[in-house]
């Protein structure tokens, strides 16, 4: 009864507080920011630029007029003084994008849009913004190690090249993006690393040596699926690096030249079967000798030991019979 009870308050609790990307509430998306080009937010710097010598030059006059005539009516001072603090607010509204950046623009903490054209731009007054680039970024994360799927210690690197997609999500919906891509690329990557083993695959398995194109568009997709919440793009991911851990290198190189040595002498063996196989066939086609069983069974010998032997074999004349 108690097993039942609990288990059933678990299954409540994941229906109402899900765990992954069922559990993230994020309600921010990419909007194009209220602006105008070039030639207007010129245009507005240049009034803004008279304004400002124009109150300036009010307030310089007034001061000069309240020193000759201390009767005068300060009225013009506070018309100078306001113009002046409004002229400088207005400067907000003009700023200056570059290519491949974007400006994310807030009025008092509240997102209003992003600004993707680039040059002067003519922006709503008392806006902050923020600049997010939309250059595409690449970094290699650090050489990791982990177990494959066999249990082996290896070390892993890999290439991730992305791009911020959604200027919104990447500020508002994480914090820090850049370090948020590095975090989630290196857990994806220990993850896929574990899921396959590094060499010799079973039926249906690929091997991280032998399918790193396979298991780099796997990691591919599963990074993707851990930033896209950050609005973040990926672009190529590739293996950069992969080895056997250093306490298990020596033992795996042996075994590697163990199963070459192996193979090569299988293929030896092949070839001098079938060499043997067509000297006998061709002797008994044209007649050249006459071998009864245990002379066959004796060149047979005697050819293999030549063909397979690593070293040179030194021939043995018998000038007697093959019986005596």
């Amino acid at each position: 009864m108690p097993v039942e009870h609990i288990s059933q308050d678990t299954a409540g609790m994941d229906a109402t507080r899900p765990v992954g990307q069922e559990g993230i509430r994020i309600d921010i998306a990419e909007k194009p920011a209220v602006s105008a080009g070039s030639p207007l937010a010129f245009l507005v710097l240049v009034i803004l630029l008279a304004s400002l010598g124009g109150s300036v030059a009010l307030f310089i006059s007034q001061v000069i007029a309240l020193e000759s005539d201390p009767n005068a009516s300060p009225l013009l001072m506070g018309v100078a003084i306001t113009a002046f603090v409004v002229t400088l607010c207005l400067f907000s509204s003009i700023t200056i994008v570059q290519p491949g950046q974007t400006s994310v623009r807030q009025f008092f903490g509240n997102y209003i849009g992003t600004i993707r054209r680039t040059g002067m731009v003519l922006v709503p007054p008392l806006t902050g913004g923020t600049k997010v680039s939309i250059k595409v970024h690449n970094f290699e994360t650090n050489e990791l190690k982990v177990n494959d799927l066999d249990g082996n210690p290896i070390n892993i690197a890999a290439i991730i090249v992305w791009q911020v997609a959604d200027t919104a999500r990447a500020v508002y919906a994480v914090e820090e993006y850049e370090q948020f891509v590095k975090t989630q690329s290196e857990a994806a990557l220990r993850h896929v690393a574990t899921t396959h083993p590094y060499d010799e695959p079973g039926p249906g398995e690929t091997s991280l040596r032998g399918g790193t194109d396979i298991v780099s568009r796997e990691l591919a997709h599963e990074v993707a699926e851990r930033v896209a919440m950050a609005g973040i793009e990926i672009v190529e991911v590739r293996i950069s690096s992969l080895a056997y851990a250093p306490e298990i290198a020596q033992a795996m190189l042996q075994r590697q030249q163990a199963g070459a040595i192996i193979s090569a002498r299988e293929q030896i063996v092949e070839g001098a079967v079938t060499m043997v196989e067509q000297a006998l066939t061709r002797l008994e086609d044209e007649d050249i000798v006459v071998l009864d069983e245990e002379r066959k069974a004796q060149m047979v010998s005697n050819l293999l030991v030549v063909l397979c032997s690593e070293q040179r074999t030194t021939p043995v004349i018998n000038a007697g019979s093959l019986y005596s």
